[in-house]
C-alpha cells in the first residue's frame, strides 16, 4: 500500500449520523493511501462530564446515542471489494473518560431484549482522569490505575440496503466494541456501496472483554487511519490483522451463533488464503484457536476468533 505523506485529510463533522446509512451524503472524499484524521464525539454526545450528570437527566433530550462521523467516501471502492482500514493512532481530545450505569442496560441486568421483573440498577457515573502524560487513567472511587489502551468502538461501512442503528454490530462492522480495533491493527470490511461509505465513532479509552456494564471508558478523540482497497475480493464478515494474529468478528444472538460465525469465517480464511484443508483448519482452531467476547450488551453480541500468525507458515 502506498501511503501519501503529502495528502492528509482532516475530517471534522458538522453533525453526526445515528445510523449506518447508505443514503447519507458523504462528508469527505479520500483516496486509497491518504492519511485521514477523523474527529469523533463520545457515545453520549459529551452530555456526561461529571459525577452529577446522571443519565436520566443528562440524556433526557437525546433522541439517539452513539453519534457517528461519516460517511467518508473512499474513491475507487466498489461492491465486491474489501476495504482495509489501517489504524495508525488514536488521540484523546479531552483529559477524562466517563462510564456509567444505566437502568435496564448492560450485561448483568434485565434489558429490552431479556425481560425480567428485576428492579433497575442504580444510576451512577464514574469519571476517569487521564494522567501520567496521557498514558494511564485513574478513578478516585476505585483507587486503581489502568493503562490508556484506546480503540474504535464502532467502525463500519454502509450496509447494502438498510440504514441500521449505530448501536448495532453486524457483517458491515458497526458497534462491535472489540478492543482489537486499535492502533497498529488493520480492519477489513466488505464493500456494498460505491465509495464504501465509512462511519466511525464511539472511541473507548479502554474496555474489558465483554463490555460488561454496557459502557466502556467513553472519550472524545481524533483517530488517524489509512484506507486501502483489495479489488474484486469479497469477504462476508469483518476481519482484523495484527502483527501476531488474524481474527474474524462474528455478531449474533445467541452468543454461540456469534462464535460459530467467527470460527467458520476463520476456517474459510485459512482454507482460501493460507493453504489449509478445511478440516485441518477446523482441527487447528480446535487445538490452537483463540476466542473472546467483544461485547455481551449490544443489539447482537460480538465474538472474536483468532489464530497465531506463526501457524500460518507450516513446517513439515
Amino acid at each position: 500500500m502506498q501511503i501519501s505523506e503529502d495528502h492528509v485529510v482532516e475530517v471534522v463533522p458538522q453533525d453526526y449520523s445515528y445510523v449506518f446509512n447508505p443514503y447519507r451524503e458523504p462528508i469527505a472524499r479520500v483516496k486509497p493511501g491518504d492519511r485521514v484524521t477523523i474527529h469523533t464525539d463520545d457515545a453520549f454526545e459529551s452530555r456526561i462530564t461529571k459525577k452529577g450528570d446522571l443519565p436520566s437527566r443528562a440524556l433526557a433530550t437525546a433522541k439517539f446515542l452513539n453519534p457517528q462521523t461519516g460517511p467518508i467516501y473512499v474513491e475507487g471502492a466498489e461492491p465486491g471489494d474489501t476495504l482495509a482500514v489501517r489504524i495508525e493512532n488514536i488521540e484523546p481530545t479531552r483529559d477524562f473518560a466517563v462510564s456509567v450505569l444505566i437502568p435496564y442496560f448492560g450485561g448483568l441486568t434485565s434489558t429490552n431484549f431479556t425481560r425480567t421483573l428485576q428492579e433497575p440498577l442504580p444510576e451512577r457515573v464514574w469519571i476517569w482522569d487521564l494522567v501520567d502524560g496521557g498514558t494511564n487513567l485513574t478513578n478516585e472511587e476505585l483507587g486503581v490505575k489502568l493503562p490508556w489502551e484506546p480503540f474504535l468502538g464502532t467502525l463500519a461501512v454502509a450496509p447494502d440496503l438498510e440504514a441500521i442503528t449505530a448501536l448495532a454490530p453486524g457483517p458491515f462492522g458497526g458497534n462491535m466494541d472489540v478492543p482489537d480495533v486499535k492502533p497498529g491493527n488493520t480492519v477489513y470490511l466488505p464493500v456494498w456501496n460505491e465509495g464504501a461509505l465509512v462511519y466511525t465513532g464511539d472511541c473507548h479509552a479502554r474496555q474489558g472483554q465483554g463490555e460488561l456494564c454496557g459502557v466502556a471508558l467513553e472519550i472524545t478523540s481524533k483517530s488517524t487511519v489509512v484506507f486501502d482497497l483489495i479489488k474484486d475480493k469479497a469477504i462476508e464478515w469483518p476481519r482484523i490483522e495484527s502483527d501476531d494474529a488474524i481474527m474474524v468478528v462474528g455478531s449474533a444472538r445467541p452468543m454461540e451463533d456469534a462464535a460459530r460465525i467467527a470460527n467458520t469465517e476463520l476456517v474459510l480464511w485459512l482454507e482460501q488464503e493460507h493453504g489449509y484443508d478445511r478440516w485441518d483448519a477446523y482441527q487447528l482452531l480446535t487445538q490452537a484457536g483463540g476466542l473472546y467476547v467483544g461485547n455481551m450488551v449490544d443489539t447482537t453480541y460480538s465474538l472474536v476468533a483468532s489464530v497465531d500468525k506463526k501457524l500460518l507458515s507450516r513446517s513439515p
